[in-house]
């Protein structure tokens, strides 16, 4: 941002600095927002120039370089939007950005930290003494507590949008020759009054951003027809965390995104329910994505993903908090016999998902005083209403669980009930890959994952699972734990990383992903109920150490303090950021509003005009795409100047080669690693992370103490005579799995790609090592061979912009090679040799390692089949 007395100047660049746009920002208006957009795209040069102009016409005497009238204000990563109380306007940017996922080569970034830049002049600012007040409420929404944003990738819609409109088919039209100021807006001007350049004009398809989930959208309202969309930067909050799963060094990343809804929101005690629209308090949607980080491309990698939804009871209703009560009275406030505000939320998620809509309600069926099970007595002879209108196969599921009771039950097991449970979700509702060519299905077929329809050539997910308690906290959050681990198994076996679609606790791939889903849970918790969770996935395990108890104690307490005295505040702050709530002169301050309520009910305002129907409660044209998603097939051609411009280039955004940049600092080795975190330390442990582990196996019990974790791994190394064998199914009293005595069998308490590891002992290591060093490497390296016998070669192979080396490390026994030193110093271990050359073999293997990772997999020679054949007879049969 460069201002002057007259004008903001913002210049956006690209990651690589290479391209320029510049944005006109009038100070001299008190309180309207003039924006002037300059379509041009500017490159360095050009800039340098342009930014010289401006600065020598705005001094104040020619030639004096202290005077200058262009300065530099701050520096920022993007736009938030603009916001207006009772004055001027305010420009909000992003100062401080931190990398959180990564997905597709496309970066995903957390907000740290903003500034608010008051836009108008000092000499025609009219001041208003309310308008501090104004500005504090609205900064008390902390933008760098889990708001999120992308330059390149689209957070409001999941993966599996994302990847189909990027599929979509589309006439590229044709591309025909226009002047740049013809195609420009009127409002939309050159500022600086350039000739009208040729350009060429294309035609792409676009989405809109999911109103719902943007956080932003009436920031960026006023801005948004009138500016190049590549201002526009839509923000999410809520949650998001990646992790590293090593497959035996295969790395494969387990991405979860969360997007709260925009829509009635706000904190636990004041927003229940639903409003007039069908919009549901505390409305998340939690988006696990799993792909091999082998391969960045969404092309050539491979990517799968699973939706759920969690939100209250769509009903009215709502619980008195003036009592003082740690549980207030639930009420009903509005008779609704014919579901109407149901209809409204059900019909938004036929749109987004499709069918079968399944709903899970977990809470109290029998109390002594009648609480939580008002809702349930409501919601279902809803569902039963919009059902009879619903084409049978269409029809919503409703499965009415009481989590509490069983909890407190000792002769049921939870999570037993919950996996039975998120087997038939998934496999009624699927979930998207966008790859289903692995041969390895048709090798070793598995007939639940046939159940779940993908491998009929029905890559995508139809429909979702819809959880509720009252909160939508804890109890929720167990279960949506219990669905994303089922989900996460069908999904890695689709992927190709296991044998069967089976995942048991304890193990370093179950540990990862509940760290993940905790960590989710509980900032959600901390965003809606003011705490973080109080009961977690190892309470309704019954692991959980007595040092929990009190934990949850001052949980359950800080929640009701959160409840009782600091809630209004922040519902008036959420008011304020999303414009549910303009301030103006003419209205009451939001301060003196008694309630919130005529904001978020529209009808209670003024009269609707068109009643929808109460048979036909769904919009039109949903029935004709379902099962699949109505939204999926609605997109817009557009017509764009300068596709150039707008192209992303992943690689340069992700490898960053026009940066010094540390290796130890980047992302990929700073995220969360089951290798390094949770598996353990021991010597001869299987390193496989579906292998279950007894609790003191794990990594992070094995670096607590007084040393450091560098220390306690070298101790372990050292002083580790032999690893304890894991643990079978019938010593885990906690295991969650209900499958067959055939299943057990099978499948034992070790994976079934787990290897045969040999114990070491310290009579025994020696050995060991050299045999294997000897069977691998054909000699004995417990010797070092002499320096003259070393050589290093590398070679290096480049196409398509992959740079692939090669490090060759042979013996001078087997090959004779002429060194010839480089250097004057007979200390030098430099030499100067020849590469060795390749044969037409080798060189056939490497050509058809490249394509393949570009994913062009060469035909099957008879070789190869013969080949494959034994490995399978060898290894299966």
């Amino acid at each position: 941002s460069l201002p002057t007395k007259g004008m903001y100047f913002l210049v956006g660049s690209n990651h690589a600095q290479t391209k320029h746009r510049v944005l006109k920002i009038d100070r001299t208006e008190p309180k309207d927002l003039a924006i002037i957009d300059d379509k041009h795209v500017y490159n360095q040069q050009e800039l340098r120039e342009l930014l010289g102009r401006l600065d020598l016409g705005n001094r104040t005497k020619m030639g004096q370089k202290g005077s200058s009238g262009l300065s530099r204000a701050v520096s920022a990563y993007g736009i938030v939007g603009f916001v207006r109380f009772l004055e001027g306007y305010y420009l909000v940017l992003i100062t401080k950005r931190r990398k959180m996922a990564d997905i597709g080569g496309h970066s995903i970034y957390k907000i740290e930290d903003t500034n608010m830049i008051y836009i108008p002049n000092d000499s025609v600012r009219v001041t208003h003494p309310d308008e501090a007040r104004y500005s504090r409420i609205f900064q008390n929404v902390d933008l760098s507590s889990n708001f999120y944003f992308s330059y390149s990738y689209d957070l409001s819609h999941s993966l599996q949008y994302n990847l189909t409109l990027l599929h979509s088919p589309c006439d590229p039209g044709t591309v025909e020759e226009v002047h740049t100021r013809s195609s420009r807006q009127q409002d939309s001007f050159d500022i600086f009054e350039d000739e009208g350049l040729p350009t060429q004009v294309f035609h792409g398809l676009q989405s809109e951003p999911y109103a719902k989930y943007v956080w932003n959208g009436k920031l960026l309202e006023r801005v948004k027809d009138t500016v190049h969309p590549d201002w526009l930067m839509y923000i999410i909050h809520g949650f998001c965390g990646q992790s590293k799963l090593l497959i035996y060094g295969r790395p494969v990343h387990v991405t979860l995104i969360a997007r709260r809804s925009s829509k009635f929101a706000g904190t636990r005690f004041l927003k229940r329910g639903a409003n007039c629209e069908g919009d549901v308090a505390n409305e998340v949607e939690t988006e696990q994505i799993i792909h091999d980080a082998s391969v960045m491309s969404f092309t050539a990698g491979s990517y799968s993903s699973y939706v759920q939804v969690r939100g209250s009871v769509p009903l009215y209703w709502s619980q008195d908090i003036s009592t003082m009560m740690p549980k207030p009275p639930i009420r009903l406030d509005q008779a609704d016999p014919y579901a109407h505000v149901a209809a409204l939320h059900f019909d938004q998620m036929l749109q987004r998902f499709g069918s079968p809509i399944i709903i899970l309600n977990l809470v109290k069926k029998r109390e002594k005083r009648k609480h939580e099970k008002i809702l349930s007595e409501e919601l279902f002879p809803a569902v039963i209403n919009l059902n009879q209108f619903l084409p049978p196969e269409h029809c919503i599921d409703y499965i009415a669980w009481d989590m509490a009771r069983y909890t407190k039950s000792k002769l049921y097991n939870v999570l037993d009930r919950l996996s039975m449970i998120a087997e038939n979700v998934v496999k009624r509702t699927g979930f998207f890959i966008n790859r289903s060519d692995f041969f390895c299905h048709t090798l070793r077929p598995d007939e639940r994952y046939t159940q779940t329809g993908q491998t009929r050539g029905e890559p995508r997910g139809t429909g979702v699972l819809r959880t509720n308690c009252v909160d939508c906290l804890d109890r929720t959050n167990t279960a949506q734990f219990m669905v994303g681990k089922c989900a996460l198994a069908y999904q890695l076996y689709a992927l190709g990383m296991i044998d069967k679609p089976k995942l048991q606790f304890d193990t370093d791939c179950v540990r990862l992903f509940e760290e993940l889903y905790e960590d989710h849970g509980d900032t959600l918790s901390l965003q809606y109920g003011g705490s973080q969770l109080v009961h977690r996935v190892k309470t309704y395990r019954k692991i959980a150490p007595w040092t929990q108890h009190s934990k949850d104690i001052m949980q359950t307490l800080s929640r009701y303090y959160s409840n009782a005295f600091s809630d209004a505040d922040r519902q008036d702050a959420i008011n304020l950021f999303l414009q549910v709530y303009q301030p103006s002169e003419s209205k009451p301050h939001l301060w003196e509003l008694p309630t919130d309520f005529y904001l978020h009910q529209r009808n209670s305002m003024a009269l609707t005009h068109d009643r929808r129907s109460y048979t036909y409660w769904w919009s039109e044209g949903i029935l004709s795409y379902l099962p699949l998603p109505y939204d999926e097939g609605i997109y817009s051609i557009i017509h764009t100047s300068g596709l150039e411009s707008k192209s992303i280039d992943t690689y340069t955004e992700f490898f960053k080669p026009y940066e010094l940049t540390s290796f130890d600092d980047t992302f990929c080795i700073a995220m969360t690693n089951s290798a390094r975190e949770l598996m353990p330390k021991t010597v001869g442990v299987d390193p496989s992370p579906f292998t279950v582990r007894k609790p003191e196996e794990t990594g992070k019990s094995a670096v607590i103490g007084a040393k450091s974790s560098k220390e306690e791994t070298v101790v372990q190394r050292k002083t580790a005579a032999s690893a304890p064998p894991p643990p079978s199914e019938e010593q885990i009293s906690s295991s969650s799995e209900d499958d067959s005595e055939d299943d057990r069998d099978d499948d034992g308490s070790v994976s079934q790609r787990s290897t045969p590891v040999k114990l070491l002992t310290e009579s025994g290591e020696s050995d060991f090592l050299q045999q294997s060093m000897r069977e691998t490497y054909g000699l004995n390296l417990a010797a070092l061979p002499a320096e003259e016998d070393i050589y290093c070669t590398t070679v290096t192979y480049i196409q398509h912009e992959f740079s692939i080396c090669f490090i060759f490390h042979l013996s001078l026994l087997s090959l004779s090679l002429s060194s010839v030193p480089v250097s004057c110093f007979t200390t030098d271990s430099i030499y100067e040799v020849s590469s060795p050359q390749v044969d037409r073999d080798n060189r056939e293997v490497f050509e058809g390692h490249v394509l393949t990772g570009l994913g062009q997999v060469r035909s099957l020679c008879r070789e190869d089949i013969l080949m494959y054949r034994e490995y399978i007879k060898n290894r299966y049969m």
